[in-house]
């Protein structure tokens, strides 16, 4: 239907309000279904890369909230497979005025000796390293996370705790450059345990560890060694894949996988209603043209066709500018304060697009194959009577 092409577009743009309005239509609700194809596609089928494939994390088997025995990370070193362990405490609080949400950034408590090792990505220039590890009131700050609060080297923080109770007062020592999870801080673990008030404080507890395999095979057997090991003892252990982790993290949030599903489902729906009407509207419009094509010669599956390229075509439209759309905002939910690290990889990969765009179109001819069905076999005669 090459050749048809022309007369395709100009029935198209025949009435440039109502087609420039199915367009926009739908361009919203395929970036709602691009955005959140993205976003499933960023947690359910990109896996962990680089040294991330080889940490997993530890924490307790009941809940999140819940703490582990701090001597426990002692045991999990003398595991076979296990190359380092390190403490990884969630410090919460707040960092001048918890309203902008700019401030938001995840504040966790290591063991500043040991997580470098655990972190091998993270570079930062080596006098600012040993400046870290040497000063326990010292922080490290990711490079994502520096350029957005304007954080240098000499810097001083105040954490307002929450959970804890106390404030945590902060110098920045070193920046780390890192491809993910750069939107972060880190500070001495010793340095919070030593703030807080001993009859506030679960001394030897720690919220959970995180472990570096020495390689990709090895991450499956620690993970069972590690839980198989505290099976029987009064506080087990769930064991797991760091990417599995930020997944488990997630669903405490509530069912996301089902509520992604179902915002596609909707969006394709209305999508469905929306072209299904307006080219209902524009088949009734030219059923008169339809009989004149048919006269010239054109048969009812040659009619049949144009009408559902026209469609095509429209919703295609919609659909590009759509991803477009989608793939500044998942840029912008990239660039944002993240509680979810995943998150960082979100972006419409070409693979989301192929299959929106498919989507786009199915939706165009779906919704006008039955008007384009019915008018291109009405008879010549009757067509020529209707009066629309």
């Amino acid at each position: 239907m090459g050749r048809f092409t022309s007369l395709v577009l100009r029935n198209a743009w025949r009435n440039r309000r109502r087609t420039l309005l199915t367009i926009g239509s739908n361009a919203v609700f395929f970036c709602l279904l691009g955005t959140m194809m993205a976003t499933y596609n960023a947690l359910y089928f990109t896996g962990a890369s680089g040294s991330e494939a080889l940490r997993l994390v530890t924490r307790n088997r009941s809940s999140l909230a819940l703490t582990l025995p701090l001597y426990y990370g002692d045991k999990i070193r003398r595991i076979p497979g296990v190359r380092e362990v390190t403490v990884l405490q969630w410090f919460g609080g707040t960092y001048k005025d918890s309203r902008d949400t700019r401030n938001f950034f995840a504040r966790m408590a290591v063991e500043a000796d040991k997580v470098f090792t655990v972190r091998s990505e993270m570079q930062t220039p080596q006098e600012q390293k040993l400046a870290f590890q040497r000063d326990r009131r010292a922080c490290l700050v990711g490079r994502a996370l520096a350029d957005r609060l304007n954080f240098k080297p000499g810097d001083r923080i105040t954490l307002v705790g929450d959970i804890f109770p106390v404030n945590l007062e902060l110098t920045v020592k070193a920046i780390f450059d890192a491809p993910e999870n750069d939107d972060i801080l880190y500070f001495h673990w010793k340095y919070l345990e030593e703030s807080v008030p001993p009859e506030l404080l679960d001394v030897g507890l720690v919220g959970r560890f995180q472990i570096l395999a020495d390689s990709p095979e090895s991450v499956t057997t620690v993970a069972r060694a590690v839980d198989d090991m505290f099976r029987n003892a009064p506080v087990e252990t769930r064991t797991e894949p760091e990417h599995a982790f930020s997944l488990t993290f997630l669903s405490s949030l509530g069912n996301i996988k089902a509520v992604v599903l179902t915002v596609c489902a909707a969006a394709i729906f209305s999508m469905l209603l929306i072209t299904a009407n307006t080219m209902a509207m524009a088949v009734r419009e030219r059923v008169r043209e339809v009989a004149v094509l048919r006269t010239l010669g054109f048969t009812s599956s040659q009619v049949l066709a144009l009408i559902l390229e026209e469609a095509a075509i429209i919703a295609s439209m919609g659909g590009a500018l759509g991803l477009l759309l989608a793939s500044g905002l998942c840029a912008a939910v990239r660039r944002g304060p993240l509680a979810i690290e995943i998150l960082r990889q979100l972006r419409v990969e070409p693979l989301v697009a192929m299959i929106a765009v498919s989507f786009a179109v199915l939706v165009g001819l779906l919704s006008c194959f039955l008007p384009a069905r019915h008018a291109s076999r009405l008879s010549i005669v009757e067509a020529m009577r209707h009066t629309g």
